[in-house]
């Protein structure tokens, strides 16, 4: 008999495959877990027994909202079929890998995502929101890429809640923390205040990175006899359940609770684990290669083995521990970060191992890949699993939940902001612009910004606060991407078809202003309960909407994420489907800033100015109202508008650009001679002629297809020719300015100081968070 000691801790028992067999009636918590009553007999059903209690576990993390998109798939099927062959010419990797992948040029691949870690960031702000950045670094790394660029896309509560503050944070120095760690340039993103995530605030990560084209990965585990290897931090208890309870369910009122499935991060492990993977793949040692996130080994095991059509057999006590009492079922769902799982074939595993470690990365051997299609694991010689992968990894339950026209709508969109008072005196006119100036979804965020590292590794050559971020891939040519992410909840909630569509529309047109051409889409999708009809018809719409925008501009989607169950109680945030746009420019010298920086050129806007208030900062900020309808739309214009502005930068025709959105003309006035201290006189009396608004109008509303540049006085009769060649509605509205002192006036209107215009931006989010972090 065998006396066990503190320092040999009882294994934990395991629930074999023979003792399902023999145990049919034993009750199981499934409930907990996170499966439906019909879904647990499902399992039963596709086993011919009752699951043991590790096959629960696999099949509820990978049966989750979260990991299996059952409440969305029948919809994001949209994105691969609403394309044309022209959408295809540079997608190299679509929808189904860890990230997509586009080629930008000269031998050189691009892979670019973005995923959600809302639920996380609310309970634990720092470690959900720094290992949402590790998670999707990690996706960026299994494509065979190396990481070069981190973005932050960040929805929180009113400003002055008290809660807020702890959110913001911990968010945002998590983010900080994990990616100035890795070394990696955060180069753009967006922050919006609304009471509507006071108790779900959302935080999506987006990560890109770079590859040649021979060296690209895909998760596909083939070959009978190819060892499956665990390399990375050890496994621990943190983040066990955490896509199948934490992100698939919502916040009730009793607050936060589930700590335990949070992950804890380590930006120092990753960082080394970049680096070894990156050699491995130099070396080519691996032969497929998945990040272990959302569900762990569960779904690195049954994805690895489900996308190569082969199987696999695992010995799950080879896995190294943190925590030694862990059992077979914690192990599977265990959400431990910086953890990666490899196909090696076996005359290159001792390779493998030598490189491995050399950067000192803790390695187990797991198993092997087999040829008969069963996922089998194994706890010390007994088999606790045995299913087939695809069941758990590809065909879990597909729903088409109940879509309901929303009650409400009918009433919000009735009430348009045009009812609304405008301002009618010069003196309310300029009261009511600095309060938008000043209003936290359009002041400064350089307390947030000041507090990430835009230029490590020494590649970009656009960021903060610049429209879209850019990165150099090639020192020698100068070939680079551009990158913006954007969604105006606001106008989802009023239509979320066009609401999706606009948010296309803005991140597109950001790319376009710094003077590459838009390429391709990654998207993430947060909205309420799938439970709730109204959000599926929200979610049904959005995705119509993108699928519908992408094909008619011309750039396909190449991946994203679906976050639901994003409501406190009852009460679904606006739908938030964020959308990212990449495109290619030919040389980063062309580059195109925001703002200008010369006097004596002259201003000109591109475009038509309506009268679309509602939905808009404006309506918000001066009347606390959202109601009416979005400001239309037009694809078409947009491609015309990107196409214009590119040919102008290749002829060197225009110094700045930026894209009027939220906040209108006013805002992009105001962020463009505060950029860097330059002036501008600016009038608006044939804007009102031309478009028949008031001054009000022409200063605040949110029509799209709109951009200000500024043009060499040299280069006018080019620009303008350019313009009229190509049927753009072009207006001279102004000319930079450097007087002693810098300001911006709007004649007939108002003059405001330069030095005024930032005092009153970039106090707002000190005034609640504290002071900004300074160079100093």
């Amino acid at each position: 008999m065998t006396t066990l000691t503190p320092s040999t801790p009882a294994r934990p028992a395991a629930d074999t495959v023979d003792n399902a067999a023999a145990t049919p009636e034993k009750e199981q918590p499934y409930g907990a877990l996170g499966l439906k009553p019909d879904e647990y007999d499902r399992i039963r059903e596709i086993l011919g027994r009752r699951p043991t209690s590790g096959e629960l576990a696999m099949y509820s993390v990978m049966w989750s909202e979260h990991c299996s998109y059952k409440s969305s798939k029948i919809y994001l099927r949209q994105f691969g079929q609403k394309v044309s062959d022209a959408m295809k010419e540079r997608l190299m990797v679509g929808m189904g890998q860890n990230a997509g992948v586009v080629d930008i040029g000269e031998g050189w691949a691009v892979t670019f995502k973005v995923e959600s870690h809302n639920h996380p960031s609310y309970i634990e702000p720092f470690q959900g929101a720094a290992t949402g950045v590790g998670g999707i670094v990690r996706d960026i790394i299994s494509m065979g890429a190396r990481p070069v660029a981190i973005m932050d896309q960040l929805r929180f509560g009113a400003i002055d809640d008290p809660d807020t503050a702890r959110v913001v944070h911990g968010v945002t120095s998590g983010i900080s923390f994990y990616g100035n760690c890795l070394g990696l340039p955060n180069i753009g993103g967006e922050t919006v205040f609304d009471a509507v995530y006071q108790g779900n605030p959302l935080v999506n990560a987006l990560a890109v990175g770079v590859m040649r084209h021979e060296d690209i990965k895909l998760a596909n585990a083939t070959g009978a006899g190819n060892q499956v290897v665990l390399f990375g931090a050890r496994t621990g208890g943190d983040g066990i359940g955490g896509a199948s309870i934490l992100a698939s369910d919502t916040f009730s009122e009793g607050g936060p609770t589930k700590r335990p499935a949070v992950q804890v991060g380590d930006p120092f492990a990753e960082k080394v684990l970049i680096e070894c993977c990156l050699e491995l793949y130099r070396d080519d040692l691996v032969e497929a290669i998945q990040d272990l996130g959302a569900a762990g080994i569960s779904c690195a095991t049954s994805e690895l083995a489900a996308n190569g059509g082969s199987g696999m057999r695992v010995d799950l006590e080879k896995v190294l521990l943190r925590d030694p009492s862990l059992t077979p079922e914690e192990i599977l769902m265990s959400e431990s970060q910086e953890r990666m799982m490899a196909i090696v074939a076996p005359e290159k595993l001792d390779a493998f191992l030598e490189v491995v470690g050399k950067w000192d990365v803790e390695t187990s051997v797991l198993g092997e890949v087999t040829g008969d299609g069963r996922l089998e694991i194994y706890w010390h010689g007994e088999k606790i699993v045995d299913v087939d992968p695809a069941t758990v990894a590809v065909d879990g339950p597909v729903y088409e939940r109940p879509v309901a026209y929303p009650t409400w709508i009918d009433a919000l969109r009735e009430d348009s902001a045009s009812a609304l008072q405008r301002p009618s005196d010069p003196a309310e006119l300029r009261d009511q612009f600095l309060r938008l100036v000043a209003s936290p979804n359009l002041a400064d965020t350089s307390w947030i910004t000041n507090q990430y590292d835009y230029y490590v590794l020494g590649n970009t050559a656009l960021s903060f606060p610049d429209d879209a971020g850019m990165i150099r891939v090639d020192e020698e040519s100068g070939l680079g991407f551009a990158i913006a992410t954007d969604c105006n909840g606001r106008y989802c909630q009023l239509d979320p078809y066009q609401g999706a569509q606009l948010a296309l529309a803005e991140a597109y047109r950001n790319v376009a202003v710094t003077g590459a051409v838009p390429t391709a889409v990654t998207d993430c999708l947060n909205f309420g309960s799938p439970e709730n009809p109204e959000v599926m018809w929200q979610f049904s719409r959005a995705v119509e909407g993108l699928a519908d925008g992408c094909l008619e501009i011309g750039i396909p989607v190449t991946g994203g994420n679906v976050s639901f169950y994003n409501q406190t109680g009852d009460t679904p945030i606006f739908p938030t489907p964020v959308v990212g746009v990449l495109g290619i420019i030919d040389d980063v010298a062309r580059r195109i800033p925001s703002g200008w920086q010369d006097a004596g050129e002259n201003i000109y806007l591109l475009g038509v100015t309506s009268t679309e208030l509602s939905g808009s900062q404006w309506a918000a900020t001066i009347h606390d109202h959202l109601g009416g309808r979005p400001p239309a739309v037009d694809l078409g214009a947009e491609k015309r508008l990107a196409e214009l502005v590119h040919a102008a930068s290749l002829q060197g025709l225009i110094s700045s650009a930026h894209d009027l959105s939220g906040g209108g003309l006013g805002q992009a006035l105001a962020e463009a001679v505060t950029r860097f201290g330059v002036g501008a006189r600016v009038w608006l009396d044939e804007i009102i002629e031309r478009d028949g608004v008031d001054a009000a109008t022409a200063l605040f509303s949110e029509s799209t297809g709109r951009v200000i540049v500024s043009v060499p006085r040299e280069d006018d009769v080019k620009f303008r020719g350019l313009c009229e060649g190509r049927g753009y509605p072009v207006l001279r509205i102004g000319v930079t300015d450097v007087a002693e002192t810098a300001e911006l006036e709007v004649q007939g209107q108002f003059t405001v100081p330069v030095a005024e215009l930032r005092s009153v931006s970039s106090a707002r989010l000190p005034a609640a968070f504290g002071a900004v972090i300074t160079e100093s």
